[in-house]
């Protein structure tokens, strides 16, 4: 069953949705006060690297004024340490520039072991016009996927809400058992269902684009 989307409850405290056997359960409407930090705005304290050909990640990724700052070159990601289900995820990120072949990234849920580029996971499409795809990566399936081409995005649904580059984007992903739904700058943009993967590390891609991240927090669902 789908969920009931957040765009229209934002002036609540509380968000109903429904699980997959229909019955209610209740999300607190997540906030920087309310929610738990993954990056401290200092250093990579609680994340890992992996990186294609085993690249020194100091070269990619760095932490500057409280921002993270990711080259886009050589391909890989971050990922947090910690392994997650049911929560509400929120990033905020932005181009720096974009240029062809050179505006790619996105954040990565589910993450599966071993590490490598890339892993069986979830990803929430970053690339430049199509934030809100939906790729099931490296053998990882759902309802809506399923007889898809496994390098074939799940659409988002309508035209792109990402901001022009240079200005700040907020990504929020709702994990919940095994569904994920994706929000961008606070329009419902698509969800997936069924999916054979619900819980897992998290991640950011570095995959061509040069983009800048200044706040990553999450907020657990307990129903």
């Amino acid at each position: 069953m789908k969920f009931i989307t957040i765009a229209g409850l934002l002036m609540v405290s509380c968000i109903a949705a429904f699980s997959q056997d229909g019955k209610p359960f209740p999300r607190p409407f997540p906030t920087r006060e309310t929610s738990v930090a993954l990056f401290n705005q200092k250093d990579f304290t609680g994340w890992t690297f992996c990186m294609k050909n085993n690249a020194d990640p100091r070269k990619t990724w760095s932490v500057t004024n409280g921002v993270i700052h990711c080259t886009g070159k050589p391909s890989g990601y971050i990922r947090t340490t910690e392994v997650y289900s049911n929560y509400f995820l929120t990033v905020e990120w932005r181009f720096r520039k974009v240029a062809p072949k050179a505006d790619n990234t996105g954040i990565l849920v589910h993450i599966q072991p071993p590490d490598r580029v890339w892993p069986q996971c979830i990803q929430v499409q970053g690339k430049h016009g199509r934030q809100g795809d939906l790729f099931l990566m490296e053998g990882a399936e759902s309802k809506e996927h399923k007889g898809m081409d496994k390098n074939t995005p799940i659409p988002m649904r309508g035209d792109s809400v990402e901001n022009p580059v240079g200005e700040w984007n907020k990504a929020e992903t709702i994990c919940i058992h095994n569904q994920v739904e994706s929000f961008i700058n606070g329009k419902f943009m698509n969800e997936t269902t069924e999916c054979t993967l619900n819980s897992g590390y998290i991640g950011i891609q570095s995959e061509g684009a040069d983009i800048e991240i200044r706040a990553i927090y999450y907020t657990p669902l307990k129903y």
